[in-house]
């Protein structure tokens, strides 16, 4: 029962919608209707807007990150702190209040993280931050991300529910990025604040 609460309460906290909210607040267009119609932060900064893109990216990390310290707060085992950490992701990924159309989850995985433990969070979070700022590709710094997140969790954790958790993130977040590793083999991949104004694509 307890598991099921966990997975509930991170689920709905993961779900919840923040590249909508910033965008109807600031009165900006909605972000599934322009570029790749993903409801991320590196979407919503297409729209010219950096300061939405930045209170999105805050608004993810923070519910994965809050979602895992309330659970902290009630005193639950790892187990069930690994349960909300994936469901909050899961959340994101695959809202029920978007037909399950959602984002692909990288700010609210680093939320995640860095509640799991900070040394984690903080390795993932720069490894995007290095490869995003040196390539101005975001979803070049997430694979890598999602490449050094489960390294750095059984180097600084070891074996046990959060280092199967990170994995488990992991696998989805570079399988929700499929189209964007077609598009950088092909060297076709949007670079970071390269607008968009058309329809939306795979990108």
């Amino acid at each position: 029962m307890t598991a099921f609460v966990c997975a509930l309460g991170g689920y709905l906290a993961g779900s919840i919608p923040f590249a909508l909210l910033v965008s109807r607040v600031m009165r900006l267009p909605d972000p599934r209707t322009y570029g790749s119609g993903n409801i991320g932060a590196t979407n919503v900064l297409r729209s010219g807007s950096r300061m939405a893109a930045l209170l999105t990216v805050v608004g993810d990390a923070g519910k994965g990150w809050a979602a895992v310290l309330v659970a902290r707060a009630f005193d639950v085992d790892a187990t069930d702190l690994a349960i909300v950490g994936v469901a909050a992701f899961v959340g994101h990924c695959f809202p029920v209040w978007l037909r399950f159309r959602g984002g692909k989850g990288v700010a609210t995985a680093g939320g995640v993280l860095i509640a799991f433990d900070w040394r984690v969070g903080l390795v993932t979070v720069a490894a995007w931050l290095l490869v995003a700022v040196a390539t101005r590709y975001s979803s070049l710094g997430a694979i890598v991300a999602a490449l050094v997140a489960p390294a750095a969790a059984w180097w600084l954790l070891g074996p046990g529910p959060m280092l199967y958790a990170v994995a488990a993130m992991s696998l989805v977040l570079i399988a929700r990025h499929h189209a964007n590793i077609a598009k950088l083999a092909r060297g076709q991949e949007s670079r970071i604040g390269e607008r968009k104004t058309q329809s939306p694509t795979a990108s």
